[in-house]
């Protein structure tokens, strides 16, 4: 029994190793409950902050729920928001919206928005081509336009449509405005003159100039900051900002900056079927003036593929400038001003993007808007650029199959190991951002709901031409009559269009700067 009894009572030893793990267990339990303690107590301190506004989550910034964003901070304490019978979703899915930072299309924008930007255009091209363009330009910060419409653009269905959107003012070419540039002061000044009494190209340079001279007058009334002047086949790029915003961008310019310059990029389309160039096209070929000079040169036979120019068109991008007193265009390129010789600054990584010839279907528009004979000596009166003339001539000569080949030899990038030699050069690249945002946009709705909504409502063309009538300095002629299509074609006016004001003398010199071609290896020669 000693022996049995002996074998039970347990030894030192095994006393030790089972406090041990009692201990062990023990310290255990309250690691594991102290540690989901601390994470109840993180998520739920979290939670309050985000609650209260103190967590810039980048997840919820781009929430449905946030009306911010890029390049749209409000000034006040605190984003605005829009009252409950504001509401109205116009876009139909405003719960999962493609876009989410797009929730207000209108974006609330009031006149606490600063700086206030404008655009003017001339334009004739469709609804499909229009709506894209605004509401992109509306995104990146743009507040307000002014078209000058004509064409399929004064359509009743297309300006019903885009009289409806907030910010948008339509001027339509009529004989009364016709009538009211024929007396206003750059048609009877010298500095546009060799542009006048032309077809095609020429006329539309003219008419644009004009259209312009009224924008300014429209934009100072409207509060305006900036204006650009810009065509519906070109989207703003605003590279190098934080936010991908304009606004930003014109922000940071300092204040003794009278005019900013965009070199212009230019598509390179990859297909032969583009149907929506803003959505489809994202290859362009980058200006001159964002390369260095040894890539651009020791690479331009590649990238010229034996056309005239390293750009099909222009090469000498587009400005904006900042509205202020004796402000006048120069030509649709560029500003000027009345007293003084504007202080321009170039922009080294934001450019303006040129969508030139995206669809097969634009040699033949081109060709159906002019009326000159296809010879080369006439289509010098008509494109001011050689390559426009080779389009005109192609278009007016060539069978149906004759032009698609020749489309995809001048136009489509279809060598994929030259465009990946160029991609890596620099002089192709890849601009994404515009697409993704209209494609975003017209996935909301956006541009579906706008054109549903704008059936609505209707301003007639007699009340909209008293507005413009009282935006503009000039006032309409009592009597004449003006050809839509050559202004002041009389020999009256013609007359009268001679008589040259007295201007100062940093105007006297100056002549309108036209759409140039990039430098060529001509150019190059010559430096060196």
């Amino acid at each position: 029994m000693a022996g049995f009894h002996s074998t039970l009572r347990p030894t030192s030893s095994s006393s030790s190793l089972s406090l041990s793990a009692s201990s062990s267990q023990s310290f255990t339990s309250r690691l594991v409950l102290l540690l989901t303690l601390l994470s109840f107590t993180l998520a739920g301190f979290a939670f309050i902050l985000q609650w209260r506004g103190g967590l810039n989550d980048p997840i919820t910034r781009w929430s449905p729920d946030h009306h911010e964003f890029p390049g749209m901070a409000f000034s006040g304490s605190g984003p605005s928001h829009p009252s409950r019978s504001d509401c109205v979703d116009l876009l139909g899915q405003s719960r999962s919206p493609a876009f989410p930072y797009y929730r207000d299309w209108n974006f609330g924008l009031g006149s606490d928005l600063r700086p206030k930007i404008c655009i003017t255009t001339s334009t004739s091209a469709n609804l499909e081509q229009i709506l894209p363009w605004i509401f992109y330009h509306k995104v990146i910060g743009v507040s307000n336009f002014f078209l000058f419409v004509e064409g399929k653009a004064a359509s009743a269905n297309v300006t019903k449509v885009l009289e409806s959107i907030p910010g948008v003012k339509v001027i339509y070419r009529t004989r009364e405005l016709e009538e009211q540039q024929a007396k206003s002061r750059i048609w009877n000044e010298t500095w546009l003159a060799s542009f006048f009494y032309k077809p095609c190209n020429y006329e539309l340079f003219v008419k644009q100039s004009l259209n312009m001279e009224m924008a300014i007058v429209m934009a100072r009334e409207a509060g305006m900051d900036w204006i650009f002047h810009l065509d519906t086949d070109e989207l703003i790029h605003p590279a190098g900002t934080r936010e991908y915003s304009l606004r930003q961008l014109l922000s940071d310019i300092p204040g003794n900056v009278d005019m900013v310059i965009f070199p212009n990029y230019e598509s390179s389309v990859e297909r032969d079927d583009i149907k929506e160039p803003f959505s489809e096209v994202s290859m362009f070929k980058k200006n001159y003036d964002h390369l260095p000079k040894e890539v651009y040169f020791g690479n331009y036979k590649d990238a010229t593929r034996g056309n005239p120019n390293y750009f099909l068109t222009y090469g000498n991008g587009k400005s904006a400038a900042r509205i202020q007193d004796h402000l006048r265009p120069n030509g649709a390129h560029r500003w000027h001003n009345y007293m003084k010789s504007p202080n321009e600054i170039k922009l080294d990584e934001a450019a303006v993007l040129h969508y030139t010839y995206p669809k097969f279907s634009d040699l033949t528009s081109r060709r159906d808007r002019c009326g000159c004979k296809p010879t080369k000596e006439d289509v010098k009166r008509c494109f001011m650029l050689e390559f426009d003339r080779a389009a005109f001539i192609i278009a007016s000569t060539a069978t149906e199959e004759e032009m698609l080949r020749w489309y995809n030899e001048r136009i489509v990038w279809t060598d994929k190991e030259l465009n990946l030699k160029l991609m890596r050069k620099g002089i192709l690249t890849r601009v994404y951002a515009p697409s993704v945002i209209i494609q975003s946009l017209r996935e909301s709705g956006v541009f579906s709901t706008t054109i549903a909504s704008a059936m609505k409502t209707s301003v007639s063309k007699e009340s909209f031409l008293k507005s413009v009538e009282s935006s503009n300095s000039s006032r309409v002629l009592s009597s004449g009559v003006i050809s839509s299509r050559k202004i002041g074609n009389s020999r009256e006016t013609q007359t009268n269009g001679r008589k040259v004001l007295e201007i100062t003398e940093f105007d006297s010199h100056l002549l309108a700067i036209p759409p140039l071609s990039p430098p060529g290896l001509h150019d190059f020669h010559i430096d060196t």
